[in-house]
């Protein structure tokens, strides 16, 4: 059965998406909202790592909302000097985020499967929750790497959702899935307008 949470929760995530992919400074607006619901969300369905590291994730759109409307000389856009430009990770760069994501994901599992037994995927959720949150703050630094973090958080989210017994997440994530496809060229046009 979908709730009122699952689709409020839905919609807001896909409008904060959407408008992150196409490079609107707003999604942090929309975002704030997202974050609550998420809350609300996570707490229904048991999910305590999604849900204690909400606050994580609001500073991170508090941050990310700053980056975007204020950037330093040397990382304006060219189009809009009030806008942060995109760029890319380094390989090495590369390297410790996803050595990062491992090794927090792992701890993050461990305990959670220690202090919340109703969890019924500890690693699973935690995997996605860090990774959500590498992503969000590589988005809030308006890093093109940012995308491929958020296509590998859809394809878990799908599978994490569908082992709880959600019904509309998975298609939303589907959904997700799609306009990080989109955006991950959307951005990478503007990486190299910058160039």
């Amino acid at each position: 059965m979908i709730s009122w949470i699952d689709i409020v929760t839905s919609v807001l995530g896909l409008t904060t998406v959407v408008l992150a992919g196409r490079n609107s400074k707003y999604n942090f607006w929309v975002g704030y909202l997202y974050t609550a619901a998420l809350f609300v969300m996570f707490l229904d369905k048991n999910l305590y790592a999604s849900l204690l590291l909400q606050p994580v994730s609001l500073a991170i759109n508090i941050l990310g909302h700053y980056r975007w409307t204020h950037p330093r000389e040397d990382e304006r856009s060219a189009e809009d000097a009030s806008r942060l430009k995109v760029s890319m990770l380094s390989w090495t760069e590369r390297a410790l985020v996803v050595a990062a994501v491992l090794v927090v994901a792992l701890l993050w599992g461990w305990l959670l499967d220690r202090l919340f037994p109703a969890d019924p995927h500890p690693y699973l959720d935690s995997c996605v929750t860090v990774l959500i949150l590498m992503a969000q703050l590589l988005s809030a630094l308006k890093k093109w790497d940012c995308w491929i973090a958020w296509l590998l958080v859809n394809i878990a989210q799908i599978i994490l959702h569908i082992s709880i017994g959600n019904i509309f997440m998975p298609i939303v994530c589907g959904l997700y899935l799609l306009n990080g496809l989109w955006s991950l060229s959307t951005w990478v046009r503007l990486y190299k307008k910058n160039s």
